[in-house]
C-alpha cells in the first residue's frame, strides 16, 4: 500500500511538475520578442481575420507563439475592431500594444505629394506647374482636360458639347491646396479637383440656382462670368462691381471688351497688349464678339462665383485699372467719363 501511495505522489508530482512548467513556458512564449529599434512593416489586408494576423505576426518575429497570442485575443474579446493598412511595429511590443496599434489605425501615413492652384490659373497653368514641380506629364494633363466624360462630376454636364471650347474643363478644376497620395496620375489629380467644384458648390447660399436663372444664364455661363471676374479682379470688394458691368453690357448688347479674353488666346500672358492682338479672330475674343465667350478663362474661385450670381447693382459700362499700384479700378457710367478715368488713371502712375 505504501508503494501504491509512493508512486501516487510520484505520478502527482510530475503532473505538477508538467503543468508548472507548461504554465511557465507559455507565460516566457507571451511575453514580449526582443527588443529593437528597427520597425518591421507589415500589411493588414482588408477582411483578414485575426488568425491570419496572429500567423503574420509571428511570422514576422514580432510575437513569439501565434496560438497563444489568438488565444488572448480570445480571453480578452479583442480583434474585431482590428484596421487594415499598413503599420510599423518594433520588436519589442507586448500583446496589448499591438492590440492597441491595431484597434486604432495607428498605420504608416501614405506619402503625399502637396500642390497649390492659385486662383485663376488656366489648364495650361496648371499642368506646367504640375510638370515642373511633381513631375506629372503635361501633354496628358492637358489631353484629359479635354474628355469630361472620362471624370464624374456633377457640375461638368453643364459643359456644351458643340461649343469651340478650347479646354472643355478649362474653369472647372477648381483652384486650392491639394494633397493626394503620392504616384497620383493625372487621372487622378483632375478628378480630385473637380470633386473640389462639385464640394463648393454645394456650400454656395441656399437658392443660388435661381439668382443664376435670373441672369439668364446656366451654370458653364454662370463659371464663364465668374472666371472673366477673377482675371479682372484683385480687390476682393471690386468683384461685385465687375460683375454688375459684365451684365450691364450685356443687357445693352455692348460687346464686353474684357483684356482677359484676349490673354487667355496666348499660352502666357502678355505684359501689354497692342492693338493687333485685340483683332484676332477667335470666338473668346470679346472686342470682335458681343456676348460671353464661350467658356471660361480660368479657374475662378468661390468669391467669384458668388459675384457672378450677386452683382453690385449699378449704371456702370466701363472700368480701368489705376496705375497707382493699388490694382483697383476706376468706374464709369459713360464712354466721356471713362476717357476722363484713363487720363486720371495715367496721371496717378507710379
Amino acid at each position: 500500500m505504501n508503494r501504491m501511495k509512493k508512486l501516487g505522489c510520484m505520478v502527482l508530482v510530475i503532473l505538477l511538475i508538467i503543468v508548472i512548467g507548461g504554465a511557465g513556458y507559455g507565460w516566457l512564449q507571451m511575453q514580449p520578442t526582443a527588443k529593437s529599434e528597427q520597425a518591421i512593416e507589415i500589411q493588414i489586408q482588408q477582411g483578414m481575420g485575426t488568425s491570419k494576423i496572429a500567423d503574420l505576426l509571428d511570422q514576422e518575429g514580432l510575437i513569439k507563439n501565434s496560438l497563444l497570442f489568438k488565444v488572448y485575443l480570445k480571453t480578452k474579446n479583442e480583434g474585431k475592431s482590428f484596421k487594415a493598412g499598413k503599420y510599423a511595429m518594433t520588436p519589442g511590443m507586448t500583446y496589448d500594444e499591438i492590440i492597441k496599434k491595431l484597434n486604432t489605425g495607428d498605420v504608416i501615413p501614405d506619402e503625399v505629394i502637396r500642390f497649390t492652384i492659385p486662383e485663376g490659373y488656366t489648364v495650361i497653368q496648371m499642368a506646367e506647374k504640375l510638370s515642373t514641380e511633381h513631375g506629372l506629364n503635361k501633354d496628358e494633363f492637358l489631353k484629359l482636360a479635354n474628355e469630361p466624360a472620362v471624370f464624374t462630376s456633377a457640375e461638368t454636364g453643364s459643359i456644351p458639347s458643340e461649343a469651340p471650347l478650347l479646354h472643355r474643363l478649362e474653369g472647372y478644376l477648381f483652384p486650392e491646396t491639394y494633397e493626394l497620395k503620392k504616384g497620383s496620375t493625372e487621372k487622378d489629380i483632375i478628378q480630385r479637383m473637380l470633386d473640389e467644384l462639385d464640394k463648393k458648390v454645394k456650400q454656395l447660399p441656399t437658392g443660388w440656382e435661381q439668382q443664376m436663372k435670373e441672369h439668364n444664364l446656366d451654370f458653364h455661363q454662370l463659371m464663364t462670368v465668374a472666371s472673366l471676374i477673377e482675371r479682372e479682379v484683385v480687390v476682393d470688394s471690386e468683384r461685385g462691381l465687375v460683375a454688375g458691368v459684365i451684365y450691364n453690357r450685356l443687357k445693352q448688347n455692348k460687346p464686353l471688351q474684357i483684356d482677359a479674353t484676349i490673354q487667355y488666346l496666348f499660352d502666357k500672358p502678355k505684359d501689354r497688349l497692342f492693338n493687333k492682338d485685340l483683332k484676332i479672330e477667335s470666338p473668346y475674343n470679346t472686342y470682335l464678339h458681343d456676348g460671353l465667350p464661350p467658356g471660361p478663362i480660368a479657374s475662378p474661385s468661390l468669391a467669384s462665383i458668388e459675384a457672378a450670381l450677386n452683382p453690385t447693382p449699378s449704371k456702370y459700362l466701363y472700368y480701368v485699372t489705376k496705375k497707382d499700384g493699388t490694382q483697383t479700378h476706376l468706374f464709369a457710367e459713360t464712354y466721356k467719363q471713362h476717357l476722363a478715368n484713363i487720363k486720371k488713371s495715367k496721371e496717378t502712375a507710379q
